[in-house]
């Protein structure tokens, strides 16, 4: 079918649906809602393609009467059948929901209330869950199965149904309430349990306010602590690292990520960055917060690596780097790195770099040490292994093609590179091309697009795809590194691999060309670096969507 998919953003749920609708032989296109000044060139965009069908994943704006009372058009509304608003995900979170949904239904005048067409129901994870990481996960699995649902059926000419008509497993009737900044505003006196969920629910926007120091500040990133010092709540009473530790009515809570709040929001930054912690005590960090884990079984070593939003700044860099190093002291043959159900990363922290009085020098800080893990990781005398448990973009893709083996769970996306004005570094002038040839990998890299594990499988980008659930693929992922670290499969691949590093330039000649392009990209800005990264970080809406997205040919 010819689909086109009318979206607010090119996020992450839009990616995995264009990659698969594609990959299914459709004929997909884009068109980005912010960059129509009315309803009616809205609609003049969709006559000149005249899709089979409308798909909205991700759709914060109003579909016209004259586009859904003309073409099929299926919004996916991330909230259960009988749900409807905004804030459906803050709300399940926020109100510790047991079960949640995903339904597709037409678009019409009321938001969220037309006919529908498919919905999944999925169980809430018994921890509290951040916002992002719940969307990007459970909710874009549920939300994927809606697609294929609703694709079928308009396929085979079938007919949405009355929302009153279906069955509700999850109860909720009509729309919940917009929840505001206010609504999440922390009060230490509360025990930490409860600020853990709410900053879970306000993750991303509009963020949890509070008051540390003095100052006015929104918090991400939290884990509560049973730890009582019975100091005053609200008081700074340990540090981690770039975690800060504060005092509540019952218990701990330690912050991630924080951004200061005067009038407009700031960028979300390593907490100690923005929250004074210099006079508190060092503290044991909670697991769940924890930069790095590392175990052992037997001769295969596991190291876990976790970065909020998977952005990782300078420092951060340099101890994964120092961790990396570690875990290829102990007495194992095979190094597994992997990042969390939620999160692997996408390279360089650009809030870092822009909040820095000199954004080029820290940026340039930035990609040093970027390289210098990559780096530990491709010179590595173990074999290596590179797990993409969850999407990667950037910098993170091109760490993680450094391994020997690299490894992806189904329904992982990747973006090789953003359209950010920087060249790109992380060795990808040597890792993309030993794997997928000097050709692919010039047009993996120049046009900048999405491509899913399984394609990234199929082409040779990466080894193998396991399994979506969780459980399974870390089921899946010790069986393949245990069948890795088998002698004779060890043997072959370690000398496969010292055969190529003998007949291959040395790496610091590639990092040494890309090192020279970032150069002039950050300290000249040849091609606005300091442009595309306030814009990505203000989420500032395209001009236009960009030719690449669109659909290849239009219908005659």
């Amino acid at each position: 079918m010819r689909i086109l998919l009318l979206v607010s953003a090119f996020n992450g749920l839009t990616q995995r649906v264009w990659c698969s609708l594609r990959e299914q032989g459709h004929d997909v296109g884009i068109e980005l809602a912010p960059t129509f000044e009315s309803g009616a060139a809205m609609t003049r965009a969709v006559e000149r393609v005249d899709p089979d069908l409308i798909l909205c994943p991700f759709l914060k704006h109003r579909v016209p009467d004259t586009i859904y009372g003309r073409w099929p058009t299926v919004i996916v509304h991330p909230g259960p059948v009988g749900d409807r608003g905004p804030s459906s995900l803050d709300h399940a979170i926020r109100d510790g929901r047991e079960r949640w949904g995903v339904t597709a239904l037409s678009a019409v005048e009321e938001l969220d209330a037309g006919p529908v067409w498919a919905t999944a129901v999925f169980d809430m994870p018994d921890q509290p869950i951040a916002k992002s990481a719940l969307y990007n996960s459970r909710v874009a699995d549920a939300a994927m199965a809606c697609v294929g649902e609703v694709v079928r059926k308009v396929a085979d000419g079938e007919r949405p149904i009355p929302a009153e008509a279906c069955l509700r497993i999850v109860p909720v009737d009509g729309e919940l309430p917009l929840l505001r900044r206010e609504d999440f505003r922390i009060d230490w006196s509360r025990p930490a349990s409860e600020l853990e969920r709410l900053v879970a629910a306000a993750d991303g926007a509009p963020g949890a306010p509070a008051g540390v120091n003095g100052r006015s500040v929104c918090v991400f990133d939290a884990v509560a602590s049973p730890e009582h010092t019975g100091a005053a709540p609200g008081t700074v009473v340990g540090r981690n690292l770039d975690a800060v530790a504060i005092a509540c009515g019952v218990g701990t809570l330690w912050v991630g990520y924080a951004a200061e709040l005067s009038g407009r929001r700031g960028a979300k930054l390593p907490a100690a960055q923005v929250i004074d912690a210099s006079g508190a005590p060092f503290r044991r960090v909670p697991d769940a917060l924890a930069e790095t884990t590392y175990v052992r079984d037997g001769a295969v070593g596991y190291l876990t690596i976790r970065s909020y939003s998977g952005a990782m700044y300078t420092e951060q860099c340099r101890r994964l780097t120092s961790a990396v190093e570690k875990a290829l002291t102990e007495d194992t043959r095979v190094l597994v790195i992997k990042g969390t159900e939620h999160a692997f990363s996408n390279g360089i922290h650009l809030g870092t770099i822009d909040a820095s009085p000199d954004p080029a020098a820290e940026a340039w800080d930035n990609i040093c040490a970027i390289d210098e893990l990559c780096l530990a990781i491709a010179t590595a005398d173990q074999l290596t292994v590179a797990a993409f448990t969850a999407n990667a973009g950037a910098g993170g893709v091109m760490a993680g093609l450094c391994a020997d083996v690299t490894l992806a769970r189904e329904g992982v996306v990747l973006n090789p590179y953003y359209d950010m004005g920087i060249y790109g570094s992380e060795l990808h002038s040597w890792s993309v091309p030993a794997r997928v040839g000097e050709h692919r990998a010039s047009l993996l890299l120049n046009r900048k697009l999405p491509i899913s594990v399984a394609e990234a499988a199929r082409i040779g980008l990466i080894s193998a795809v396991g399994p979506r659930e969780w459980g399974e693929f870390t089921t899946w992922l010790s069986s393949a590194a245990q069948g890795y670290e088998e002698p004779a499969t060890l043997g072959w691949m370690l000398a496969a691999r010292a055969e190529r590093r003998a007949t291959d330039r040395p790496l610091s000649y590639y990092q040494t060309i890309e090192l020279a392009e970032m150069a002039r990209d950050f300290f000249d800005d040849r091609n606005a670096f300091s442009v595309h990264r306030r814009a990505f970080l203000r989420k500032t809406p395209a001009d236009a969507t960009p030719e690449k997205l669109r659909f290849s040919t239009v219908r005659v």
